[in-house]
């Protein structure tokens, strides 16, 4: 089985294109992948963005967070295909669905593996107008790592963690396989 790990990084911010509506506007500066069939990571240019979209249509399961609601929108700057009928766990949208509210992989990652993230969005975006492609890259593999880290975290422990406002750490049960 393949499951494929993906983020990807955008060239603009949702203010530079007038709102969350037109999110397909962001424009793909990076993508990041990994293979758990290869034991591998790969990485995407935006001129590379045909052979990500078939690296994500032959996987047997799609991995990552927040996809469904961004990357897969995202995506669809470049292709007419349904990327949301992809075989996709969307580690965001399941603990949503529990929940109610969204959490940021940051503050889960670091509840429950101790794992921060290196950046944020907005210093991908300056990476990319500054020309610092390698730094990009690197970040979003920084965050396929961390993301392949929470689902397996949630996938052996059956739950994973955040800290609540009130400075409490609480488990949300979690049925990733």
């Amino acid at each position: 089985m393949n499951d494929l790990f993906f983020d990807l990084e955008t060239q603009k911010s949702i203010q530079d294109v007038g709102g969350r509506e037109n999110i397909r506007l962001l424009r793909v500066s990076v993508a990041v992948t990994f293979s758990t069939a290869a034991n591998a990571f790969k990485s995407y240019t935006e001129a590379e963005v045909p052979a990500l979209i078939a690296d994500l249509k032959a996987a047997d399961r799609v991995i990552g967070f927040n996809l469904l609601g961004f990357d897969y929108a995202v995506l669809k700057y470049y292709t007419a295909e349904r990327l949301n009928d992809l075989r996709t766990l969307d580690l965001l949208d399941d603990i949503y669905n529990k929940l109610g509210f969204r959490i940021g992989l940051d503050a889960l990652a670091a509840a429950t593996r101790g794992a921060r993230k290196s950046a944020d969005g907005l210093a991908a975006i300056r990476w990319f107008r500054e020309g610092k492609i390698d730094e990009l890259i690197a970040y979003c593999r920084d965050d396929v790592a961390i993301t392949k880290q929470l689902f397996e975290a949630g996938r052996d422990r059956g739950f994973v963690q955040f800290v609540d406002r009130d400075g409490r750490t609480k488990k949300v049960n979690v049925s990733w396989k």
